[in-house]
């Protein structure tokens, strides 16, 4: 490939001549682990073959920019949290820009503001925080007085722009739903209480009970796993009165099918499921899940565009962030058994 001479070789120059995607290109770059070991090589070759480099001092002494984007993240296993890092990164490339990452283990403020610290220390333009704050971090808040900072799922600081999904309403969209099918009351499997979604999850669901003029269970305390769920699934299944149940994500859900299935409870004719998240597997459970699909991958794109906005001062007003859950009805939810047995 011939590259015009009044420019050098960019990401995604690099990104056609090997034959991937500039995110990969931009995850080789910056050490990614999750790149396979024969396309590294082969984006390395590219950029041999290039001579392509990334001049951060130049780039910065002309623009007053590095064209980093600092993203912290909290440190899980769970398929929604990747979905949204993989879009930052993917439509980071896309725009040229890097992502330096910091994954944290704790959501205490030090590790937090440490965290946000060394970012800003290293070069970033600006800050994506995808973790789930509760309180606002008065270090965070100071920084993001001259550093822009994009907070998704989490409080908002005064210096801060946060992005995130009603959680109250992707509650009240699954709880409304089973009892729109007959049920009496819903039950509901939260996620930890130190997540503030979970939090918002269960408030949502205990106001939509209330508002019905329904009784509210007690909560069922999971922490995101599928473990968690199966061993409160089995405990679901010892509860004569639980015909419904709302389970506060996708993968806690599994462990709860598995738990009723091995307990000899059918789904959805002696309980009925609703989950959160809408991820992959979830059409292929069995059965399927009812779930309330979130825009992941959205949301992790409109973060970049939001925070890059704002550091080119843009005059324009930000677009609105309008993403909204949306109900998903698969096989996991049914009448009641009283409502089935009188058909």
């Amino acid at each position: 490939m011939s590259i015009p001479e009044s420019r050098p070789p960019g990401i995604r120059d690099v990104a056609q001549l090997a034959g991937v995607s500039p995110q990969t290109v931009s995850r080789v770059l910056n050490g990614h682990p999750s790149v396979k070991p024969t396309t590294r090589e082969t984006v390395k070759s590219a950029i041999e073959q290039l001579g392509y480099h990334r001049n951060y001092a130049a780039r910065s002494l002309s623009t007053g920019r590095t064209q980093i984007i600092g993203l912290v993240m909290f440190n899980t296993d769970s398929y929604a949290r990747s979905i949204v890092v993989n879009s930052i990164e993917s439509e980071s490339a896309a725009l040229d820009h890097s992502v330096i990452t910091s994954s944290i283990s704790s959501m205490d403020d030090a590790t937090i503001d440490a965290a946000v610290q060394g970012l800003v220390d290293r070069g970033a333009d600006g800050i994506i925080l995808a973790v789930p704050m509760i309180n606002s971090s008065p270090v965070v808040a100071r920084i993001g007085n001259t550093t822009p900072i994009v907070t998704l799922d989490g409080s908002r600081a005064e210096s801060s722009e946060l992005l995130v999904i009603d959680q109250a309403l992707v509650a009240e969209l699954a709880t409304t739903h089973l009892l729109d099918l007959g049920h009496e009351t819903v039950w509901h499997l939260s996620g930890p209480h130190d997540w503030i979604e979970a939090i918002d999850r269960s408030e949502g669901w205990r106001r939509t009970l209330e508002r019905a003029g329904r009784s509210v269970p007690p909560e069922l305390q999971g922490d995101w796993t599928p473990q968690s769920g199966y061993k409160n699934g089995l405990l679901a299944a010892r509860i004569p009165e639980l015909t419904a149940l709302f389970v506060s994500s996708d993968e806690m859900a599994f462990g709860v099918i598995r738990a009723l299935h091995e307990s000899g409870k059918r789904i959805p004719e002696d309980i009925s499921i609703v989950s959160v998240d809408n991820i992959a597997l979830a059409e292929f459970s069995s059965p399927s899940l009812t779930t309330v699909a979130q825009p992941f991958k959205m949301t992790g794109k409109l973060a970049v565009h939001r925070l890059l906005h704002t550091l080119q001062d843009s005059k324009e007003p930000a677009p609105p962030f309008s993403l909204a859950p949306e109900l998903l009805v698969r096989a996991s939810t049914g009448k009641p058994p009283a409502l089935r047995d009188t058909l």
